[in-house]
């Protein structure tokens, strides 16, 4: 028996060896962390992975308020009414919150949350990025004509890669062949896109995964690896931690009232600016709120409207420009997988931000999800 258990740990110490060499040759982290990574919820995976603190003011100047309380008690779900509370644990959320008029009026923590945790955005962070390249187009930095290559010379490749814009970048029509597939369980765990999201060499990353699948500026098709592109930029024209620049030029101006994380590829590395800011539901609600404001001066007028004007039709014939949705004509949506939402709605003055801890795989409860949440939007209070 004490052979037994000697070969079988000597196989496990080799097998580990083997499979370290293998995540450390392909930019991974190790394999106890990547098998973490893998198998945690969403709402888990902030602290698996290091990241850069966004800092909010030790006092924040400007408090929510709170409005007269509405519960919402039922909702429409694929075309039947369901309670509120049967909508919530359906799909696996963990904050939700109201707010009307600049006002707090309803808000909810579940699964052993509260109103100070800091959830993960996954694809709502791709709005935060592009609220950045905004500030820089504003401030004469950058132009969305310049291309990728312009700013970041090393990265040419001799191809049509070295024509993509940042207009490119913004309404996911670089062209790149990273496609956001997520197959579920670890057969998802090899594709590019989920290499990308483990990766702590993200200038590794894209030394390897340059080659186009379209010219760019033809096709629109949604692919976070445009995103990540924004965020290099902005890394490289501001000098700094985009984490340390979003603190000083969003975070604090908003008057967030909790510190926020960005999920960089490793320490004092590239933040992963397609999926991986995390924040309590309240402060995103405060971003959300600047498009109901005109930017609130932290936003331009002008880049408020780039970003509510939809540019490409995505994914479920959804509007889209500058890294945000438009499900419905007016409405500004930040999304983001396993069920994250910043939902705003100008008709009735709201802000709806919905956290969650969905499977990969969750069919179409995103066009549920968002019928649902403009159903709540649109409703008198």
């Amino acid at each position: 028996m004490l052979r037994i258990i000697r070969k079988a740990l000597i196989f496990l110490f080799v097998l580990y060896l083997a499979l370290f060499g293998v995540t450390k040759l392909v930019r991974y982290p190790e394999p106890i962390s990547a098998i973490r990574l893998g198998l945690a919820p969403a709402s888990k995976t902030p602290d698996l992975m290091p990241g850069h603190w966004i800092v909010a003011l030790p006092k924040t100047p400007t408090p929510w308020r709170m409005g007269t309380a509405e519960v919402p008690t039922q909702v429409t779900w694929d075309k039947s009414k369901i309670s509120f509370n049967a909508f919530l644990s359906r799909t696996h959320t963990n904050a939700f919150v109201i707010v009307r008029n600049g006002k707090i009026t309803y808000q909810t923590y579940l699964n052993g949350k509260t109103e100070s945790s800091r959830l993960p955005s996954y694809s709502v962070a791709k709005t935060m990025t592009s609220i950045v390249i905004g500030q820089l187009i504003d401030a004469g930095k950058i132009k969305e004509s310049d291309t990728f290559v312009s700013i970041l010379p090393r990265f040419k490749a001799g191809t049509d890669f070295d024509r993509i814009t940042i207009k490119d970048l913004l309404d996911m029509q670089g062209g790149i062949g990273v496609m956001d597939n997520y197959p579920s369980g670890p057969s998802g765990w090899g594709v590019a896109i989920a290499q990308m999201y483990a990766s702590t060499d993200l200038n590794w990353f894209l030394d390897h995964n340059r080659k186009m699948k379209d010219p760019p500026g033809t096709v629109s098709d949604y692919r976070s690896v445009d995103t990540q592109l924004l965020g290099m930029i902005i890394t490289k024209v501001t000098g700094q931690h985009i984490a340390d620049y979003f603190t000083s030029h969003v975070w604090q101006p908003i008057g967030a009232e909790y510190d926020a994380l960005w999920n960089v590829d490793h320490k004092n590395g590239q933040e992963k600016t397609f999926c991986c800011f995390n924040a309590a539901a309240r402060d995103y609600a405060r971003v959300g709120q600047l498009l109901l404001e005109n930017g609130g001066g932290v936003i331009s007028a002008t880049w408020i409207h780039r970003l509510s004007t939809p540019t490409v039709t995505l994914d479920h014939n959804w509007g889209y420009s500058a890294q945000i949705w438009h499900p419905y004509p007016g409405v500004n949506m930040m999304e983001g997988l396993h069920g994250q939402y910043v939902y705003v709605e100008p008709k009735t003055n709201t802000v709806i931000v919905k956290l969650s801890d969905e499977p990969t795989d969750s069919g179409n409860d995103e066009v549920l999800t968002a019928a649902v949440l403009n159903e709540i939007a649109l409703q008198q209070h």
